[in-house]
């Protein structure tokens, strides 16, 4: 029943101010006009004020820089690829004649941390 009394009362204020706005657009069209630039105006001021004393401070961490170093490689990677063989699909549909594709493989980014492979443990020992 609250709920009901709240959407009521919502409704309400909506439609006196459409009743508002459109008595103000229809009496005093410059001013309303006026009113609408400085309120347009204000907020991009507000909205700047923000921006520059918050949000462009926000300096990304280490983590965050190498994460996107990360996805840019990744990006870079496989759109190429994904490039190469479309072109080269278009190619051979042109020509008609069967091409073979080259394969180019990248070195891998990851290692092999070499052990002590030298060292076998003879369980029969302990």
């Amino acid at each position: 029943m609250l709920r009901n009394k709240i959407s009521i009362f919502i409704y309400l204020i909506i439609g006196l101010a459409a009743i508002g706005l459109v008595s103000q657009l229809l009496t005093n069209t410059s001013g309303f006009i006026t009113n609408l630039f400085v309120m347009i105006g204000m907020g991009i001021v507000f909205f700047g004020v923000i921006y520059f004393l918050f949000l462009r401070k926000r300096t990304s961490t280490d983590d965050m820089k190498k994460y996107k170093q990360a996805v840019k490689q990744s990006k870079a990677k496989y759109n190429d690829s994904r490039s190469v063989n479309q072109t080269n699909a278009k190619v051979t549909r042109t020509v008609g004649a069967p091409t073979r594709k080259k394969v180019s493989k990248r070195a891998s980014h990851l290692r092999v941390i070499e052990g002590n492979k030298q060292k076998k443990n003879d369980r029969a020992t302990f």
